[in-house]
């Protein structure tokens, strides 16, 4: 510390935890369990972790420890995928992709035109992401620079790493949601400038999908991500077979929906394609080639009918490509990622194949760091990682302290909190080293932290 700087911000956190060293569905015995394990954090850092007995000692004279009695800490959860602006029209009834954008989607983002709306809207997104234990996520906006603004603003008072960009939509959608290919160039840079970077936020490129977009709208996200160092890229593939048929009928002198992109140069490492249902071998081989990455949307998929994401495919040892998890919302049902486990649960075993805690744990936290390129920062409790924690209390209701006072290992707590867990679950949620949320503070449990 030099002359005349601030002392560090030290913390403390005692319990039980659990943290994935690495991916399980390429290796074993990446699950780190600790049963009673001291996490000190030191400037919104993680700065020791290990067995109390053998940490205490490294405890800096006058922190408190916070102790977290009964329950689970896990790093924060990461959604890779995920809608702010559709939370107005979330369980909305009864139609496919297509026409569900065109009767309750695009009119719900119309109304982010108003900064004060879109503002009241972000609030709440973040109110509810880390009621749930979501600590970071990628984001879309919608096509108006104040939804980003927003958005961005609200996580930088939360001080949340999040990863956000404004729509891109020059076509095929009513005329207040269009920009041009300048336009939506233009105010991409401009927030790029403004935002990325800037503490902890960092900005996606956002074409909405193929048929949205020109080819000179692709084009110019290919040229912003080549402007710009570090910028990540986030668009939808493959999620419904009339979709699909009708990018092929857009683009006819494309192979596949996947080239529409990668002919744009949006296929890179930093890039996340949502749903990827009807994917073929072809395109599972490109994204690994290219680094790019899923995300997998099971409430969402189910919910519109859109199919069963082929998860053991994509992860396949020969050729794995990077996958992460996403609530989606609104097509999704739930912003809580734990109960978006248990969806996943259930769409690998219609698949013919078992989705196992740890590797489902890994999806919800270091495998969506992975996917986001963010693995050597987030996604795990270890030394030197930016101090994001999700703490899960393990008798939230009487059902779930009945059953997890059965569990015989860890393996099978965690597979009980993935299938009977939900927002109630969650204790606290703690963001680079601030618990700002906390389900049984006086008040409004949920507070922006003491320092940004």
């Amino acid at each position: 510390m030099t002359e005349g700087s601030p002392p560090p911000r030290r913390r403390a956190v005692r319990g039980r935890a659990v943290s994935l060293s690495g991916n399980p569905f390429l290796k074993e015995g990446c699950l780190d369990h600790v049963e009673d394990a001291l996490i000190l954090i030191e400037d919104g850092r993680i700065a020791d972790f290990g067995p109390y007995a053998e940490t205490v000692g490294h405890l800096p004279a006058g922190v408190t420890v916070e102790r977290y009695e009964n329950a689970l800490i896990l790093p924060g959860l990461i959604d890779t995928h995920v809608h702010y602006p559709q939370l107005q029209m979330i369980a909305s009834y009864g139609e496919q992709l297509l026409a569900w954008l065109d009767k309750y989607t695009f009119p719900a983002e119309i109304q982010f035109a108003d900064r004060a709306h879109a503002e009241r809207v972000a609030k709440l997104f973040f109110r509810e992401i880390l009621g749930a234990g979501t600590t970071t996520a990628m984001v879309y906006c919608t096509v108006h620079p104040g939804s980003v603004e927003a958005f961005f603003a609200e996580s930088e008072r939360f001080n949340t790493r999040m990863i956000a960009g404004k729509v891109l939509m020059d076509r095929n959608a009513p005329a207040a949601l269009l920009d041009t290919a300048q336009s939506g160039y233009d105010e991409s840079k401009a927030l790029i400038a403004r935002w990325h970077g800037r503490g902890r936020q960092l900005y996606a490129v956002t074409p909405r999908f193929a048929p949205s977009c020109t080819q000179a709208q692709l084009d110019a996200a290919g040229t912003l991500l080549s402007e710009h160092d570090g910028l990540f890229l986030q668009t939808h593939l493959c999620e419904n077979p009339d979709e699909v048929a009708w990018v092929m009928d857009l683009f006819p002198d494309r192979a596949s929906y996947l080239d529409v992109y990668a002919r744009s140069g949006l296929v890179g490492p930093r890039s996340v394609f949502g749903h990827a249902i009807h994917v073929t071998e072809e395109d599972f081989c490109a994204c690994h080639r290219a680094g790019a990455a899923l995300a997998h949307c099971p409430t969402s998929n189910g919910f519109l009918g859109s199919g069963l994401f082929r998860l053991f495919d994509a992860l396949d040892p020969k050729r794995p490509v990077r996958v992460g998890l996403g609530s989606d919302v609104g097509a999704g049902t739930t912003l809580s990622l734990l109960k978006t486990l248990g969806e996943a649960y259930k769409v690998a075993a219609l698949r013919g194949t078992k989705l196992d805690a740890a590797r489902a744990f890994w999806l919800a936290t270091l495998g969506g760091a992975e996917a986001l390129r963010l693995d050597d920062r987030i996604g795990r409790i270890a030394p030197g990682y930016e101090a994001d924690l999700c703490i899960l209390d393990l008798a939230a209701t009487p059902l779930l302290g009945f059953r997890t006072g059965t569990c015989r290992d860890i393996e099978e707590l965690l597979f009980v909190l993935m299938t009977l867990g939900d927002h109630r679950t969650v204790r606290a949620t703690w963001v680079a080293g601030e618990c700002v949320y906390d389900n049984r503070r006086a008040g409004d449990p949920l507070r922006y932290p003491e320092f940004g």
